[in-house]
């Protein structure tokens, strides 16, 4: 059903990208009412506009508080041009209708963001705004509802294209729009005095995926990432990418360089703390990951902790990629590299194949929260975080200094496998890893084979498991092997089995009392 638009009643706060649509409204001849400041930048632009206040004849009052609410305001966007008495108390009371409203919202989340004065906060709740929105989306079957800038180009053309005419389809597209505006608004208040920071999904941007996980499942993805990356090549990253990519952030954050130095998040467990950091990630795992002093010994190192794994993964490291690096990636096949910054030369390189996405990470994600739909609800947790170094010498021997750089990273790299996990390090090199298994021994045999497979020597090798061992028998293969450090977060009720193991024969063994769980 066509809809002729004859007026429009328009209140904002960003006035940017509104001259346009102003003048094509003017245009068309189509009365324009208007309230406070955004009045003022219509007449401005030389084009005629009604005061609200000759329909209300009431000033603005209590300090700009009330200025919409009243009567033939809202009875002009709610009436229903159908209703044969509806149209008679509108022409009794001469309240005029209202086709189109153009009407954001005070800038709450950007206030909150930007100050903790409460008073400045709570006067930035806007309640004349949603109102007037949640009115002309209800009555969708008359009248147009534009609730944010970003929907400005889109009307601009339908005006355009239609001559101000508009169809139910498009009137119902921006009411739809317009319900996610306000209950993004909304939440975002709640969060506020809630003191939470869970995710709002209605402020966000919506991105339609090409598909969700499997190409029968539809996908959308709510967020921005142009807010955390600069895409510099490739096609559009998919449900799988962001979801792995959101993995490879996840883990390259516990080693955030500074100033060629790593982040305090790592605690200063002695070494090199200006080395580069490259991880490798396939379905969310970690396959392979190392420190080293360059960037190219760092991807040599995580490249041969599991080479096969690595074909069609997410990679992602914390410094520049040089030429030398941007040769040795370029020989395999991957969907994603991520990293702070890249040579010139280097990019060059990398951008030979189109659909090959390169992202410039240029900062850190800041959620504290994590978040999961299960049955008919979400559940919510704080993120996984804890002191690394927090932890008691249980074994035969105390560690050494190489070992406990091995044992904060092997823990680390548990942190972010799927459990049951165990993590296999050498020199800051994870050279074998088992995941996602049903018991802690399977994951163990899985990383020994994983390490054997590709001729590591476990010789003095430390192991870290995400969760206690419930036996001594993980210890006892470990050691046959050549593992000779552990650590473990403790807590079983055989925890003494594993400890004297570790004690009769000469092994470290530290027990942190952080569990790493991950489904």
């Amino acid at each position: 059903m066509q809809k002729k638009i004859q007026s429009a009643l328009i209140s904002v706060f960003y006035k940017d990208g509104l001259e346009n649509i102003v003048q094509q409204l003017h245009g068309l001849g189509i009365t324009i009412y208007s309230t406070g400041g955004t009045q003022k930048f219509i007449e401005a632009l030389n084009i005629p506009c009604v005061p609200v206040e000759s329909l209300t004849t009431y000033p603005s009052i209590l300090g700009g508080r009330v200025k919409t609410l009243h009567p033939s305001v809202f009875g002009g966007i709610l009436g229903k041009r159908e209703d044969a008495e509806h149209v008679a108390e509108m022409k009794q009371y001469n309240i005029p209708e209202i086709d189109l409203v153009i009407v954001d919202l005070y800038p709450f989340e950007e206030t909150v963001a930007s100050t903790s004065d409460e008073k400045l906060i709570i006067e930035k709740i806007d309640i004349g705004g949603p109102s007037m929105i949640r009115a002309a989306a209800k009555n969708h079957t008359s009248v147009v509802v534009v609730a944010a800038k970003q929907d400005y180009a889109l009307l601009e053309g339908i005006l355009k294209e239609q001559q101000g005419e508009t169809t139910l389809v498009q009137r119902r597209m921006f009411a739809i729009k317009a319900f996610d505006v306000c209950t993004g608004y909304d939440m975002a208040i709640s969060n506020y005095f809630n003191q939470s920071d869970f995710i709002n999904p209605f402020n966000k941007e919506k991105t339609v995926l090409r598909y969700g996980e499997n190409p029968h499942q539809q996908g959308v993805f709510y967020g921005n990432t142009n807010e955390i990356f600069d895409k510099l090549n490739g096609k559009e990253l998919s449900y799988n990418n962001l979801v792995d990519v959101d993995a490879a952030v996840q883990i390259i954050g516990e080693f955030e360089r500074t100033s060629n130095k790593q982040s305090a998040q790592v605690p200063s467990f002695g070494g090199d703390l200006g080395e580069v950091t490259f991880a490798i990630i396939k379905h969310t795992n970690v396959c392979g990951i190392a420190s080293r002093a360059t960037v190219k010994e760092s991807w040599d190192a995580a490249l041969a902790g599991d080479p096969e794994s690595a074909f069609g993964g997410v990679l992602v490291c914390n410094a520049m990629v040089d030429v030398a690096t941007a040769n040795a990636i370029n020989e395999i096949f991957f969907e994603v590299l991520i990293a702070t910054s890249y040579d010139a030369a280097a990019l060059e390189i990398l951008k030979t194949k189109k659909n090959r996405i390169l992202l410039q990470q240029k900062t850190t994600l800041a959620a504290s929260h994590q978040y999961k739909s299960v049955l008919n609800g979400i559940l919510t947790q704080q993120n996984d975080q804890g002191n690394y170094t927090d932890w008691k010498e249980e074994g035969g021997r105390e560690t050494t200094a190489a070992e406990k750089e091995d044992l904060i990273f092997a823990n680390i790299i548990c942190k972010h496998l799927k459990s049951n996990a165990i993590a296999l390090v050498k020199n800051k090199q994870l050279i074998g890893k088992g995941c996602g298994q049903t018991s802690r021994i399977d994951s163990l045999r899985q990383s020994i084979e994983k390490a054997k497979q590709f001729d590591f020597d476990l010789t003095g090798a430390a192991l870290a498991s995400d969760a206690f061992f419930p036996f001594d028998d993980c210890v006892k293969i470990a050691h046959a092997s050549g593992i000779a450090s552990f650590i473990q977060p403790g807590g079983s009720i055989r925890d003494k089995d594993s400890i004297e193991y570790c004690k009769a024969n000469g092994l470290a063994m530290v027990i942190t009392g952080l569990r790493h769980f991950k489904h």
